[in-house]
């Protein structure tokens, strides 16, 4: 979670998930909380300005706080302590961690007062500061109250720490702000922050120059993101090169302290600085033409943006990273085509759905908004007392996005298609692309505008939208849900109920227990890398989530995980399924039962276009 800066007064709090999209009309303060989450983090160019204090504030100081909840198991403070944020009373009373990043206005500049941790600390007295005393205040400590130490190693900080916080019959824990600038509460911090995501931001507002950051920045980001991964093999060609370099300073010295041994004394080799690799690669794209990029249309430019957002979520999927990173990028529309953008969604969704990576978006397009997953949704707004709002989740929210944005229908849309979730929709996208590769007098629900395929199960704006908006239409609709493995299926009484209404609208209930029940084994092969057996009316997601497991080296039996890590399994190995493995299905992939089905959902789409 975020507190924003440049914002009227008080505090604003934003939760920010795997993807956020921060929704409300210009101006109201979007971009500033890309900014803030930028400057907290490190962005290149983003730092604190004087004019980022709110000229509504009272005081002259302002913050950035992040709350963060995927934590570090233990922190090495060095070669012979190891500790935790709990042990350490280091977690706020939500058992998260914390952090207040504290500026504040002196005259004409900004000066930066530091990072303070808020946490659920003690407060009681002589028990409050230990994480502030170097070693030989902490031994006078443990002395001065009687603590037993015959068990304790009197070098280790930590253990002084734990066996004075446990002589106390009562530490008052109490929310506490601790500067974490010195001794070891700056050492932790150290530890912590080298594992805080990075950040990638893509602004709206730039200069027209070849170094374009919307062009620059994927490719600069690539060069990071190579030098992160071989980070250990760049720190061992550091070491090697100061070794030497080192060798030949203190030759130089000894042969400095024959002729002047005064002079040699008050010399010492030292680097000045840590090497700056980012700066040595340089990365672009250029063309036959040798065009420059800043005489290209802005539009060219961001389906460079499109591309890479692409390239980065098939990358993270198939190899991770060993860093958490953030993308925020601002009015991702900007420039686009609606098809362009509705790709640039999907690439967002799909990245923000990897391990360690986050999607943070800002827009004010109906359009987009309606794309959107609603949980992902915050609507900023702002009161006639200049106070600002951040709601998110319910209809009520909903009611407000819509009336703000007016966020209304395609007049084009003249039928419906609803499935049960995201994935059924990619994998019927696929499977009927595949039909259409040999039958192209079939609905193109891809691009036919005509036809809007709706996730009923994944909750997205524009569901609701078509719930409370379009009722009284007329618009009819084609329901398609999984039959399910029980009996009777789940969805029998609704689509009876669809059949029943006499609008036109028709629904089907698949003949075979999920959508990746028509995937081939060839095609799951293709886009997975691995080879599964199949048997008619067997659970898909779980026979391919089991086999990728057993085929990773080194893990456990699929016997000892628990019921949380199968789950996330079982979703994992369901999205790439419809994404990886549907995409590579063909038309004679799908045997001629399962054409007929297909053909038959779309035929009741053709009635209505």
């Amino acid at each position: 979670m975020v507190a924003s800066r440049s914002l009227p007064v008080g505090e604003m709090v934003v939760p920010i998930g795997d993807l956020t999209a921060l929704i409300g009309k210009n101006d109201i303060g979007k971009s500033s909380v890309l900014e803030a989450v930028g400057i907290f983090l490190g962005g290149e160019g983003l730092k604190p300005e004087v004019s980022d204090l709110c000229v509504h504030a009272e005081g002259a100081q302002f913050r950035i706080s992040c709350v963060f909840t995927d934590l570090p198991q233990d922190i090495v403070i060095d070669a012979s302590s190891t500790t935790t944020l709990t042990a350490e009373h280091l977690l706020n009373a939500d058992g998260d961690l914390e952090i207040h990043r504290v500026y504040e206005r002196q005259g004409d500049k900004l000066k930066d007062l530091g990072v303070i941790g808020v946490a659920h600390h003690p407060s009681a007295a002589s028990v409050s500061d230990l994480l502030l005393l170097k070693n030989a205040d902490l031994k006078r400590r443990a002395t001065e109250r009687g603590v037993d130490t015959s068990d304790v190693d009197l070098r280790s900080n930590v253990q002084l720490r734990r066996a004075i916080w446990a002589s106390a019959s009562d530490l008052g824990l109490a929310r506490t702000e601790l500067p974490l600038n010195k001794e070891d509460a700056k050492a932790i911090w150290d530890r912590v922050s080298e594992g805080l995501p990075a950040l990638a931001l893509f602004k709206a507002d730039r200069p027209s120059t070849d170094n374009d950051a919307e062009v620059q920045d994927p490719m600069g980001l690539a060069v990071k993101q190579a030098l992160a991964e071989v980070q250990p093999e760049l720190d061992a060609v550091k070491e090697v090169i100061e070794q030497k370099a080192v060798d030949v300073a203190n030759r130089t010295l000894d042969k400095l302290r024959e002729m002047d041994p005064s002079l040699a004394s008050a010399l010492a080799p030292q680097f000045r600085s840590e090497p700056k690799w980012d700066s040595i690669f340089k990365l672009s794209l250029t063309g036959d033409d040798q065009i420059p990029r800043n005489k290209r249309g802005s539009g060219f430019r961001r389906l460079v943006l499109l591309s890479f957002f692409q390239a980065e979520a098939e990358r993270q999927r198939e190899q991770g990273g060993r860093r958490g990173i953030i993308y925020a990028i601002e009015e991702p529309e900007a420039s686009q085509h609606p098809d362009n953008q509705r790709m640039l969604i999907e690439a967002l969704k799909e990245l923000s759905a990897n391990p360690g990576c986050q999607v943070l978006l800002t827009t004010h397009v109906p359009a987009l908004a309606g794309l959107l997953p609603t949980q992902s949704v915050r609507h900023i707004t702002r009161s006639l007392d200049r106070s600002t709002t951040v709601e998110y989740g319910g209809e009520e929210m909903l009611q407000h996005v819509a009336d703000d944005l007016g966020v209304l229908p395609d007049a084009r849309v003249r039928v419906f298609v609803c499935l049960e979730g995201p994935n059924d929709v990619r994998c019927l996208k696929h499977l009927v692309r595949a039909l259409r590769s040999q039958d192209a007098t079939l609905p193109d629900l891809e691009s036919d505008r005509r036809v809007t395929v709706i996730p009923l199960g994944g909750d997205t704006l524009r569901d609701w939208v078509d719930e409370h908006y379009l009722r009284q239409t007329g618009i009819p609709e084609v329901h398609i849900y999984d039959r399910g493995q029980d009996t009777p299926p789940k969805f029998e009484d609704a689509c009876a109920q669809i059949n029943a209404r006499g609008d036109g609208s028709r629904a089907f209930l698949t003949l075979r227990p999920e959508m990746e029940n028509y995937l081939h084994p060839d095609a799951i092969q293709a886009g997975l890398s691995i080879a599964v057996p199949l048997p008619p009316g067997c659970d898909v997601p779980d026979v391919v989530a089991r086999a990728v497991h057993e085929a990773a080296p080194d893990g456990k039996a699929w016997t000892e995980l628990d019921a949380a890590a199968i789950k996330k399994k079982h979703r994992n190995a369901k999205r790439r399924l419809n994404s990886d493995a549907t995409a590579r299905m063909t038309a004679t992939m799908l045997d001629p039962e399962a054409q007929t089905e297909i053909r038959e959902w779309l035929g009741a789409i053709s009635e209505h276009l």
